[in-house]
């Protein structure tokens, strides 16, 4: 879609969701799971250790839910809710859980650090939001609405400003989208509540088509110009 096909008497959410696959698209299908590699230097400030093996995440496409294997041992894996984390072995058996997980992360600034439970559920919510980016904003309770577009190197981007509903455990209570003149995420801002609400700015890149529907397949989160987390997807599949 060029830049002359946005459409004023269509909302921008309607635009970006048909670029993406289209939302009839999108609900013929209840999960996805894709190969992640992640690096950056976020988890050294969180005395963690990335390393650069990939992983396997499977999010729920109805309902907030995740589970990233291997997780601490090959045969061990997450279970991510909004209300619980819980690091399992492969056959279900629990090896630590936390309810409430979000209230473990009261007073965290950037350098706090964090406990395996800590990084499950934060690599929970992080990862269940960019997989069902931009759909997730056609959800119950979303409240979502255009903003002043941005001019990038020439390239006029349209903005979108989401506000999640309470029930949807993410980086903060309000977001922002930013697409490009093809309809196609470019960038997604947000504040990292869970370490002290430092903004990132995490562009995107290198959409492909899995299934119909268009997902990037590198991203990177900056804070200022230290490039925080990235992600590399591939073998992304969707059932």
């Amino acid at each position: 879609m060029s830049s002359s096909t946005w459409r004023p008497d269509v909302a921008l959410l309607d635009d970006v969701l048909d670029a993406h696959g289209g939302l009839d698209r999108w609900r013929q299908f209840t999960s996805l799971t894709a190969t992640i590699v992640t690096g950056g230097e976020f988890w050294a400030m969180k005395g963690l250790v990335q390393d650069p093996n990939p992983r396997r995440m499977t999010v729920s496409l109805v309902r907030e839910e995740g589970s990233l294997h291997p997780f601490g041992a090959p045969d061990q894996r997450t279970r991510f809710e909004p209300g619980r984390i819980a690091i399992e072995k492969l056959d279900g058996t629990v090896v630590a859980s936390r309810d409430n997980p979000r209230e473990s992360f009261a007073g965290h600034g950037l350098t706090t650090p964090w406990d395996p439970l800590h990084r499950a559920y934060f690599n929970g919510y992080a990862l269940w939001t960019y997989l069902t980016t931009p759909f997730l904003l056609a959800g119950e309770g979303f409240s979502v609405v255009e903003t002043a577009l941005v001019v990038v190197n020439g390239e006029r981007w349209h903005v979108l400003e989401a506000t999640f509903p309470d029930s949807v455990a993410s980086h903060s209570r309000v977001q922002r989208f930013f697409f490009g003149p093809d309809g196609l995420l470019r960038r997604h801002d947000y504040n990292v509540d869970v370490a002290g609400g430092f903004p990132g700015v995490q562009y995107v890149y290198d959409h492909a088509v899995f299934s119909g529907l268009s997902f990037p397949t590198r991203r990177r989160a900056y804070r200022e110009e230290t490039v925080m987390v990235s992600i590399d997807l591939s073998e992304i599949s969707l059932s």
